[in-house]
């Protein structure tokens, strides 16, 4: 049976397997096993592979045929080794396109909700007496969302003066996105209690996501994530089984 030396000491096939769960290396290993399995059949042209040298010396900002020596020795790898991770990458793209590229607007229309950004200000505090004084000083119009915020609120948005965004209706609090999805522009909503704070909300603005290049290309290259993450996860659960 063949072993493999490393800093001298021998491992068996076995051994390494074992060494790899145990350090927790071995998702990523069946990450890129997987990824060099569905990309094996997709071909290129000799112009697209001389595309993808190009894009990938340009992400690592090299300029130079000095600077891309230096970092080919720093890497521990020759010129053909990045031409293979430069086509690899290029052939992934292709085989995400590929698979999801035809359901990306069946995806847009599911996520939407959760992609449409948001402009509110919010104050929070502990003190539910302290945040309905706060509602009607701003209702009867005796100081400023802004102003009280800075004085009163104690999360970070004080340092704005309560405002908030835009941000994603999927990053913020499940209950407080309901409650600016049902609210005018400008409006202060009354104290609402969410987790251990009392907060006071007003809507600015909503900001509807548009289905553009960056975002078809955001969803095919999460749908491709969640994907792998689910086949790797399957896959480490096996090799557990068998060891």
């Amino acid at each position: 049976m063949q072993t493999l030396e490393i800093n001298g000491d021998k491992f068996q096939p076995e051994q390494l397997v074992e060494k790899m769960i145990s350090s927790g290396m071995m998702p990523q290993l069946i990450k890129e096993i997987t990824i060099d399995r569905i990309t094996a059949d997709i071909s290129l042209t000799s112009e697209e592979r001389q595309i993808a040298i190009q894009q990938a010396v340009q992400q690592l900002g090299i300029d130079s045929e000095e600077k891309l020596q230096e970092w080919l020795k720093r890497q521990g790898m020759s010129f053909s080794d990045l031409e293979k991770r430069s086509e690899r990458a290029l052939k992934l793209s292709k085989y995400k396109q590929a698979i999801w590229g035809a359901k990306v607007n069946s995806i847009f229309l599911e996520r939407k909700p959760q992609l449409d950004r948001v402009v509110y200000s919010l104050i929070c505090t502990k003190d539910f007496c302290v945040a309905q004084e706060l509602y009607f000083r701003i209702k009867e119009g005796e100081q400023s969302f802004d102003e009280l915020a800075r004085e009163y609120s104690q999360g970070p948005e004080a340092q704005t003066g309560g405002l908030i965004g835009p941000v994603e209706f999927g990053s913020i609090n499940a209950n407080l996105a309901k409650i600016l999805l049902v609210s005018d522009a400008g409006q202060v909503q009354t104290p609402t209690v969410i987790g251990d704070w009392v907060v006071l909300v007003r809507l600015e603005k909503l900001l509807p996501v548009k289905l553009d290049e960056s975002v078809q290309q955001r969803l095919i290259d999460e749908s491709f994530t969640k994907w792998l993450e689910e086949s790797v996860s399957q896959q480490v659960t096996s090799i557990k089984i068998m060891m």
